[in-house]
């Protein structure tokens, strides 16, 4: 992925990610350790924090479809490189984050898809 093309969004507004049980299995090793590294970075950036989510949801059944949204999340991280949050040692803050909640947002079973704050 060093020479990919970058992407100016972590998650096209169009993908619909599901079940997708037509799809291509790929190797669970590789998506989970891809996974585990991107949910590492989301303790600075936030900004991706959604669409890995999204992804993570999908570990049980891979398929190709899921492991092109986390290389997408990838070009993203590239393209971004000084996006995101950080935390100085010796200054202490307050962070507060809203966000809307959408009920049956989400295809696959209808549950919240967000709605922390």
């Amino acid at each position: 992925m060093e020479n990919s093309k970058t992407s100016k969004t972590p998650i096209s507004t169009s993908t619909k990610l599901d079940k997708d049980e037509q799809g291509k299995n790929v190797d669970e090793k590789l998506y989970r350790s891809m996974i585990g590294s991107l949910l590492y970075l989301t303790a600075s950036r936030p900004d991706i924090l959604f669409s890995v989510c999204l992804c993570v949801c999908f570990q049980s059944n891979l398929k190709e479809s899921h492991l092109f949204s986390i290389k997408r999340i990838l070009k993203y991280v590239t393209y971004t490189p000084t996006l995101g949050l950080w935390y100085s040692r010796d200054s202490s803050f307050d962070l507060h984050a809203y966000s809307d909640a959408d009920f049956g947002g989400y295809k696959v079973d209808r549950k919240s898809t967000s709605g922390s704050y």
